[in-house]
């Protein structure tokens, strides 16, 4: 029988938000969204590589895609509204058929386009020209690297994973991608392989930068920690590895209500691939949708309807409030 908290055992199932929003409650704290200046949308679960600890659960064997009517309305949201981002992911966002569709028109409409690129992606059929094509439109690549090293790089994403990666890494600077002066940014996602917190983001960054520098010429502009979620393949290699118990208690005493503010979910809305709506991409994969009193889907999206508007918890939610807090942007507060 699991030793795991009875409360937090039964949040994970039920997806409960009673222990999350009682912590909130103990500190004082509200969690609200603030006006919305982000779509992040995900485009399916297909994906070239079946990471470890990806807490879609994409791979090559994922058949949930995106249509092009489902992104036609994302861009019309896009239009109307005069969204500021949108963060494209996945899976591999660039498998998807629409995907170029969305770059090409959020991008005419004057939004940031960001894309949560793989690295490996690049060396499938017809995405060659990736590298350019980010260019050409200014597109912000965030890829994730889970080391500067084989070893641990490989041993998340898979054999031979680091090798390519390193290979895209400088693809994407030999046509600017994270040279200083260029104007093309390239972000590096760092997530712990284990069941751990990640180590301060600027300390991590500065070993990232000198190591790919040293080692492999490669250069980037800013490193982002992110918290491995206790959610789809990493919630299932915790109660492999027996560790679900020690996980939780970590990420509940590291609670730090000083980063409730900068929480992704405060400023941005969740796009899943039939265009149903999320607080986060978290919770799209936990199939919490946004309360109910709100528009379900992205056809009938007004971001003044989700200003203000109540944000959907559970115990995964501790994820994003642990020591230096976790989003999509990397830690959000100085470590409590």
């Amino acid at each position: 029988m699991s030793t795991v908290l009875p409360v937090i055992q039964a949040e994970l199932a039920a997806n409960s938000s009673i222990d999350f929003d009682e912590k909130l409650a103990a500190y004082g704290v509200e969690l609200r969204a603030a006006a919305v200046d982000t779509l992040q949308v995900n485009v399916g679960k297909f994906c070239n590589q079946a990471c470890k600890h990806c807490h879609v659960d994409a791979g090559p064997a994922r058949t949930e895609i995106m249509t092009r009517e489902t992104a036609e309305q994302v861009i019309a949201a896009v239009q109307k509204f005069s969204i500021a981002t949108v963060d494209i992911t996945g899976g591999a966002p660039e498998l998807n058929p629409s995907f170029r569709y969305l770059v090409t028109k959020a991008r005419a409409l004057g939004a940031h386009v960001m894309v949560r690129h793989n690295l490996t992606v690049m060396f499938e059929s017809d995405q060659e020209d990736l590298p350019g094509f980010f260019s050409d439109h200014s597109v912000e690549v965030v890829s994730s690297l889970p080391y500067f090293l084989e070893e641990q790089t490989d041993a998340q994403r898979g054999r031979g994973v680091f090798e390519k990666s390193i290979e895209a890494l400088r693809r994407l600077n030999a046509v600017g991608y994270g040279i200083e002066g260029s104007g093309l940014i390239l972000d590096l996602v760092y997530n712990p392989v284990g069941a751990f917190l990640p180590p301060p983001q600027a300390s991590i960054e500065a070993d990232f930068k000198r190591e790919l520098a040293t080692r492999y010429g490669i250069s980037f502009n800013h490193l982002y920690t992110i918290t491995n979620m206790p959610i789809r393949r990493f919630l299932d290699y915790l109660r492999r590895s027996g560790n679900e118990e020690r996980y939780m208690r970590k990420l509940v005493e590291a609670f730090n209500p000083g980063t409730v503010q900068a929480l992704m979910c405060r400023t941005m809305v969740s796009v899943d691939w039939t265009g149903k709506l999320y607080d986060c991409d978290f919770n799209q994969m936990l199939e919490l949708g946004v309360a109910p009193e709100l528009p379900q889907t992205i056809a009938d999206f007004n971001p003044e309807t989700f200003a203000r508007r109540r944000i959907m918890t559970g115990a995964h939610c501790f994820g994003c409030t642990a020591g230096s807090g976790s989003s999509c942007g990397g830690a959000v507060a100085v470590s409590a």
